[in-house]
């Protein structure tokens, strides 16, 4: 029989952490526990370009480039990034900003691992906003990003 996964193993979805690290206008770099973000995702997409292969019927895949996106979703209640784009318009200088997302869940052997996402750039920010009807007020941030490195990396589990 073949060995599987034990569930613990699975990381909890909530057990993370999010840093930003932000350098203003004036040269000072701040970092902000990003604690009211409920959900965070960073992805790496790869440009291709199609490549005619003589003496074949398949076409081939070449990777030129790479783009780094992410989005966030956390609670209405940090002025943190409206700034940013407050900055932006009152001066033209866009300000750029680096995240570190770690995962650590104590309950998998797959152990921690940290992504520092490097050189992010918002894409917009909600100013204001509220909802008579609503519990809680969140909002989502959308932003592209330059760089990227891996801080640590999960463990590999047994099962593998």
């Amino acid at each position: 029989m073949a060995e599987i996964m034990r569930a613990q193993d699975a990381i909890a979805a909530s057990l993370a952490e999010c840093y930003v690290e932000i350098v203003d206008s004036s040269g000072v770099k701040k970092r902000f526990n990003f604690a009211q973000a409920t959900n965070v995702e960073i992805k790496m997409d790869k440009n291709k370009k199609e490549i005619d292969i003589l003496g074949s019927t398949v076409k081939g895949n070449k990777a030129t480039s790479w783009k780094g996106t992410g989005s966030a979703t956390f609670y209405y209640n940090t002025s943190v990034f409206t700034k940013i784009m407050y900055e932006y318009k009152q001066t033209g200088k866009d300000i750029y900003f680096d995240m570190f997302i770690t995962n650590d869940d104590p309950n998998s052997a797959a152990g921690r691992q940290e992504i520092i996402v490097k050189k992010c750039n918002l894409d917009g920010a909600v100013l204001a906003k509220f909802d008579a009807g609503g519990d809680v007020l969140t909002t989502d941030m959308n932003f592209t990003f330059e760089d990227w490195e891996i801080g640590s990396e999960f463990n590999p589990l047994s099962v593998m």
